[in-house]
């Protein structure tokens, strides 16, 4: 199974490091970052499950950087835990009403922290779950339900990891996923195999909606040395 990803961010060393620690003994796969603009950076160039973002930052603060990731499309739901020094209700409240889903005053606890990681991410999966059932992407439709895609009304025969491999691109439409994220969500985290593998079924994808449509790179594109994305 794929561990899940958190981006952490804070200027403080220890911190990175105590969190950093904590959470990779809990069974998340960590990147941390100490400043705003390297976390925007991270954010629109790599995928992440959760971030636990430091309010007080230098340059871009976490306010700022809160906002921002708001706005990115794909983005607008990423949950998003608030740490800070600040205690005052005042900033609890501007943290939670620019779209952050959890509030920690330092110093905390670790495991309380942990706690409310994967209660967040639950909320996030159970979100997903009720939503994430039919995707529209231009002429093209995936129904998770009936396990059903078309391309302009046209029905599509596609084998399991086929679909599995569309449904993920689509999830995460706008995003690069590199072939060894698809690789871990598509075929499991113990599969051996090539990451050529990905190459391979994205080629048959390809095949398959421009038989329908006649221009398979509407849907999915190659980026050149990190994966695929779907437009």
């Amino acid at each position: 199974m794929t561990r899940q990803r958190i981006l952490v961010v804070d200027d403080e060393e220890h911190i990175l490091e105590l969190i950093k620690f904590n959470l990779d003994k809990n069974g998340f796969e960590v990147v941390t970052c100490d400043n705003g603009e390297e976390a925007l950076n991270l954010l629109e160039n790599d995928l992440f499950d959760l971030v636990i973002l430091d309010l007080m930052l230098p340059g871009i603060d976490g306010i700022e950087v809160c906002k921002y990731v708001r706005k990115i499309e794909g983005l607008e739901k990423l949950p998003i835990i608030m740490l800070t020094a600040r205690s005052e209700e005042t900033d609890r409240v501007l943290g939670l009403e620019l779209g952050a889903d959890d509030y920690m005053v330092k110093p905390f606890s670790v495991r309380e922290l942990v706690a409310r990681i994967r209660a967040v991410l639950r909320r996030s999966e159970d979100k997903k779950e009720n939503t994430y059932k039919i995707f529209k992407v231009n002429d093209l439709t995936i129904d998770t339900e009936k396990h059903e895609v078309k391309v302009k009304g046209k029905m599509l025969e596609l084998t399991l990891k086929e679909f599995d491999l569309l449904k993920i691109l689509a999830i995460n439409r706008g995003k690069v996923l590199t072939r060894n994220y698809l690789l871990d969500e598509v075929w499991g985290y113990d599969f051996f195999g090539e990451t050529r593998t990905v190459d391979v079924h994205i080629r048959h994808l390809r095949k398959k909606i421009e038989g329908a449509n006649g221009n398979p790179i509407d849907y999915i594109s190659t980026i050149r040395g990190r994966g695929y994305k779907m437009k």
